[in-house]
């Protein structure tokens, strides 16, 4: 099994190097840390007294993975869910913040696993990830993938600009759709009719 750091490696592989997106809510940002977010840990990363841009440039490999590790695995207590929901948790934690959290307590709930939809993973969500792993120690993982996959392009289709991370240009699978079917079993992917069907009203 991978070690958390492993983990967050192969997540700033996926997350790539500096971008500023005028679509993306989250500003300027790197290896999948936005400026926002250095605001609200108060990381000046060059040490001029101000966090803003230029931090975010200023960011390293190692410590895109403390900041990983401690804020959005430690922090969130990822690491209580069963092992194989941590990687793909994990991930979409760094994508989406707590809404990675939610589509897992969503899941449990159409599993008939009743939990609060509120994003945090305390005892009630950790009993139940339990309770589901024990139900489905073989398809949990899948389960979570699919549902993650559901989630962005539900997210495409009630925001326009966001379409562009779930879309090619050429209508292929955007970079939403890979990242999710990462973490999903091969039989479980979509095909690329599959796609261009499910996405076929965005204009």
């Amino acid at each position: 099994m991978q070690t958390v750091q492993q983990i967050a490696q192969g997540i700033i592989d996926r997350e790539g190097g500096y971008v500023n997106d005028p679509d993306d809510p989250g500003g300027p940002t790197k290896y999948g840390v936005t400026l926002r977010t250095l605001q609200a840990l108060g990381r000046d990363i060059n040490r001029d007294r101000r966090v803003d841009t230029a931090d975010v440039m200023a960011l390293t490999r190692a410590q895109e993975v403390d900041i990983f590790v401690e804020h959005y695995f430690n922090r969130p207590r990822i690491g209580e869910l069963p092992d194989v929901l941590q990687p793909s948790v994990f991930d979409m934690y760094v994508n989406t913040g707590a809404n990675a959290v939610r589509v897992l307590q969503r899941l449990f709930n159409d599993m008939r696993i009743f939990v609060d939809v509120d994003g945090v993973i305390g005892p009630q969500t950790v009993a139940a990830a339990r309770s589901a792993y024990a139900a489905a120690p073989d398809f949990l993982a899948d389960a979570y993938g699919i549902a993650r996959r559901n989630y962005y392009y539900a997210l495409g289709d009630a925001r326009p600009a966001s379409r562009k991370y779930a879309r090619r240009r050429d209508g292929g699978k955007g970079g939403w759709i890979n990242r999710a079917e990462e973490f999903i079993s091969a039989k479980y992917h979509l095909t690329e009719d599959q796609h261009r069907e499910r996405v076929a009203a965005w204009l």
